[in-house]
């Protein structure tokens, strides 16, 4: 009896042990457990990146052939150091620390020991790279881009550090990952899925052959084409307008949400973060914090919108029924708060909604709006009914479109000044500077563009976003298809739409007229305001302007923010306007405009001691 358990157990554990011998080798094949065995070495293939196309199917980013020079360190067998250093062109210092951190990656997975080698490095290292054991060269592919604009959108791509190791492992070391723009939101889309080919390995650690015949071997897959909604011709033109000026302008189809232009000045040219300059290259722009070419302005600029915001005022009241269209308010050359009086540069006298819009009557903006709050016993009840008919706008929150970073500005609370003033001690008179658009309200360019598209659509907008075809095929996600409809009844739009076409023909942009071309716009003086030595000090204003056009079938809206740039129809209105022929007429007629705005600059302006200081969010206009 005993010898038939003894006999039983014995086979019951050989079948066990041969049930999992079999299991491992023929079921479990995912790379880890692959890889974790040190008689298999894997060599990747990597795809080419996914191209990126503009709206009208012209190439913005393609490809490059590059190489990098790879390291096992456990196969490194004894070398001449200062030869093969020559070879590389890196010094001896600069390698024994390269195959230092290789070795503390994996001894026996590669690193990239010299990357993105040129063609005519690679012919010449190709045939000699067999002296050197443990090392090899491995092709891959960098970016090439057919445009010096567009920076901040595109974005760029460079090598995985530990943190992307850690919360990724589909990355080893030595890979590209997109780090900022379009390359890092649709990373998962450009960068394909690289092959595997994994080689067993004998006892004296050679070659002998394909694991398993090959079988688990996976092939590359390249990375998808998109083509991004950005019109390549604006884009490259908008960025030649801001030549030496400082600011950001965006440009939105109202009837998709899709952005046409996206500019951040001063900017610089994507290829220089591209190849084996692209540190020291990054580094330079980085550590500018005078222009701060690497920050994006159209999106993570916070400042005062100024007059432009008086079109949402105007709304809000008209819907709240505090005044209509022919509701005036007197303007004395400004207005008074208790016994102070703030100017205005209207010329005074009875102001409507047509004529406060067109003259940018400050006295009429800040009549309406303490009346939205008359209308409501406290001021808390007045302050939350406004705050929500901003915010329908997209103001004061992040819009949620397709990039990775941005601001999301600030529409004011009543939580927010009973912090500052006390809670039921402060009234409309104390913020009425909010009425003109300063105070305390902040936003990016990008959310003018969007609140001006909402305008010319009448009360509704779509998410701004910059994906528009993946393969060739549609974006159809409700998150940018759906429209957002604001909380303004569209009737109340027509008089508004009104004052801002006339402010093209009569008013404050009437010099600023496209020949055959409706456009209805609004100018914007912010004062720029910043502490030195603990005084607060006035500096240059900051020129703004937000149009649509055409005015009946708006196919284009737009904001521009020139930072220290005078008035708002001095350089923001003149950009504004060559932009908007440019895109709705493909040509410039007003070619002296073109000339004077192309050559001028602010460059003597942002020269003057403290005058790049960002604004102070917490300092009051008045």
């Amino acid at each position: 009896m005993r010898k038939i358990l003894l006999s039983l157990i014995i086979v019951v554990i050989a079948i066990t042990f041969l049930g999992r011998l079999s299991y491992l080798q023929i079921f479990s094949f995912s790379a880890e457990q692959v890889l974790e065995d040190p008689a298999i070495k894997a060599i990747y293939d990597y795809p080419e990146r996914g191209y990126i196309y503009d709206r009208n199917g012209q190439l913005l980013v393609g490809n490059d052939p590059a190489y990098d020079v790879m390291v096992i360190p456990r196969e490194v067998q004894p070398l001449d150091t200062l030869e093969f250093c020559g070879l590389l062109g890196i010094d001896k210092v600069k390698f024994i620390e390269k195959l230092r951190k290789a070795r503390v990656y994996s001894p026996r997975l590669p690193s990239v020991l010299v990357p993105q080698l040129s063609k005519q490095d690679y012919a010449m290292l190709q045939e000699k790279m067999r002296k050197y054991k443990g090392f090899y060269i491995q092709k891959r592919s960098l970016r090439y881009y057919d445009t010096s604009s567009a920076a901040n959108v595109l974005g760029y791509i460079s090598e995985v550090n530990e943190s992307d190791l850690a919360v990724n492992k589909y990355y080893v070391q030595g890979e590209l990952k997109g780090r900022t723009g379009v390359e890092r939101y649709y990373e998962d889309l450009l960068r394909g899925r690289k092959g595997v080919q994994y080689i067993q390995k004998d006892r004296f650690n050679r070659d002998i052959g394909p694991y398993k015949n090959g079988t688990i071997d996976t092939l590359p897959e390249q990375g998808k084409q998109i083509s991004i909604t950005i019109d390549k011709t604006l884009q490259e033109y908008g960025e030649l307008l801001m030549n030496g000026k400082r600011g950001g302008i965006v440009a939105i189809e109202p009837a998709t949400g899709e952005i046409l232009s996206m500019i951040s000045g001063p900017t610089y040219d994507p290829s220089l973060l591209v190849g084996r300059e692209r540190s020291k290259n990054y580094t330079k722009l980085y550590n500018d914090t005078i222009a701060n070419p690497t920050w994006d302005r159209s999106i993570h600029a916070q400042q005062p919108p100024g007059s432009p915001f008086k079109a949402l005022n105007a709304l809000v009241a008209l819907q709240e029924g505090v005044i209509d269209e022919t509701t005036k308010i007197q303007c004395y050359n400004g207005f008074y708060v208790g016994r102070k009086k703030k100017g205005c540069h209207c010329g005074g006298g009875l102001r409507d909604v047509h004529t406060g819009i067109y003259l940018s009557c400050n006295a009429f903006f800040a009549g309406a709006f303490k009346k939205i709050f008359e209308k409501f016993e406290t001021t808390d009840e007045g302050m939350d009914v406004w705050e929500k008919h901003l915010r329908s706008f997209g103001l004061g929150d992040y819009l949620g479109y397709d990039l990775p970073f941005g601001q999301k500005g600030r529409i004011p609370s009543k939580e927010y000044y009973d912090k500052w003033y006390g809670d039921n001690r402060w009234s409309s008179s104390y913020i009425i500077s909010n009425s003109i658009g300063q105070g305390e309200i902040l936003t990016t360019p990008i959310q003018l563009a969007n609140m001006t598209a909402a305008i010319a659509n009448k009360g509704y907008y779509f998410t701004p976003h910059i994906l528009k075809k993946i393969e060739g095929k549609a974006i159809t996600a409700p998150k940018f298809t759906e429209a957002k409809h604001t909380t303004i009844d569209p009737k109340h739009f027509e008089p508004i739409v009104k004052g801002m076409a006339e402010v093209y023909t009569k008013g404050t942009a009437r010099r600023l007229q496209i020949p055959g071309i409706e456009v209805a716009g609004k100018t914007g003086t912010v004062e720029n305001f910043t502490k030195i030595n603990g005084v607060r000090t006035q500096l240059t204003d900051h020129s703004v302007f937000v149009a649509f056009a055409p005015v009946n079938n708006p196919k284009i809206a737009m904001a521009v923010y020139i930072e220290n740039g005078y008035y708002g129809s001095r350089y923001a209105g003149h950009i504004a306007s060559l932009m908007l022929e440019k895109y709705l007429k493909g040509e410039i007629t007003r070619t002296d405009l073109e000339k004077r705005i192309l050559e001028r600059t602010l460059e003597a302006e942002y020269a003057k001691p403290h005058s790049g200081e960002k604004f102070k969010i917490n300092e009051r206009v008045w």
